[in-house]
């Protein structure tokens, strides 16, 4: 069974189960608020724009199922990782002041800064009731150890969060400083849906840690490929600017190298903010002093990381088939 299929079964059945979770607030006290977080969901009919993904409760279903384990028991934690990384998108779009997400409006932008916060917290608590609902099925050990592992993920997730809005203030920063960042925001929950998906998939010992190890480089390989698609990427397959990153002044991968290696960048850097007629002009000299070429390795090896740790953690069946398809896809990437 190819992904396509693999995702035909499993993301229908997830959806369903987003809907019940958020359902919690569907009540004639709080219909509004229900309305508003189904906005962000993508399930309003004003909610046009482009559908969510939802790649890493499909990477957790698939490694549940390559354990080989029975997915459709573990749905409720799929749905409590989808949950999480909704509130992290809520909350980051407020404190990175973005008023489009997924090509529609913000949620923020649409109901206020406080009402957006509280829909932020409201994904998070209910992400919380969601891995519990595993409980009609699993042992309360195997809950609890899926459960520890989501957590954590939060813990890295919101520092690595804090790390990122510090890093605004600082003219300090050197390559090294980049990888605690986007090990939180992004590998983190990357990691734990892997991670989960084998705990809940009814493995144990080191195929478990392989498996986290997956999820983690590839996480990392994720991020590095978004930083050089974000300065050299192809603006129509990425859907936004190649300025953008510069503009904003982002702390990518190839920033910081151009930091380190360039002292025309570094110059240019720490003065006035960029004009996005300036931007291919930088975006060359960052090529030319070699932060394209590094990153391009910095990927290729930790694809590499990743795709060792799945072959270590040996999913089985057209799970696994799948989820090296999906790998691929995402290791791969050019938007």
């Amino acid at each position: 069974m190819t992904l396509q299929e693999q995702s035909q079964s499993m993301l229908p059945a997830l959806e369903a189960e987003l809907k019940r979770q958020v359902a919690r607030f569907d009540h004639p006290e709080s219909a509004g608020f229900h309305e508003m977080l189904s906005f962000h969901m993508g399930w309003s009919d004003e909610a046009s724009g482009n559908p969510a993904k939802r790649v890493r409760p499909l990477l957790m279903l698939l490694v549940v199922a390559a354990c080989p384990g029975q997915w459709l028991r573990a749905i409720p934690a799929a749905a409590a990782i989808e949950l999480v990384h909704n509130f992290s998108l809520v909350h980051d779009d407020i404190q990175d002041n973005s008023t489009t997400r997924r090509g529609r409006v913000t949620a923020w932008k649409k109901y206020g800064v406080p009402m957006a916060v509280n829909m932020g917290d409201a994904l998070f608590a209910i992400s919380n009731q969601a891995v519990l609902d595993v409980s009609a099925h699993f042992p309360p050990e195997v809950v609890l150890a899926a459960a520890a592992s989501l957590h954590a993920a939060c813990i890295a997730l919101t520092r690595g969060q804090y790390l990122d809005m510090s890093y605004e203030r600082r003219t300090d920063l050197r390559v090294d400083d980049y990888w605690p960042m986007v090990e939180g925001k992004t590998a983190a929950l990357l990691a734990a849906s892997t991670e989960m998906g084998a705990i809940l998939g009814g493995a144990m010992g080191d195929r478990v840690r392989y498996f986290a190890g997956f999820g983690h480089n590839v996480g990392l390989a994720f991020q590095v490929q978004d930083d050089i698609l974000g300065i050299w990427g192809d603006e129509q397959a990425t859907g936004k600017s190649t300025a953008s990153d510069l503009i904003e002044g982002k702390n990518s991968l190839p920033v910081l190298h151009g930091l380190a290696h360039s002292p025309e960048f570094a110059e240019r850097w720490a003065g006035p903010a960029i004009a996005p007629e300036e931007t291919p002009h930088l975006a060359q000299l960052l090529k030319d002093e070699g932060a394209f070429a590094y990153c391009v390795r910095e990927a290729e090896r930790l694809t590499g990381l990743a795709m060792e740790s799945l072959r270590a953690a040996d999913p089985q069946g057209e799970a696994g088939e799948a989820l090296r398809e999906l790998a691929d896809t995402l290791l791969q990437r050019q938007s």
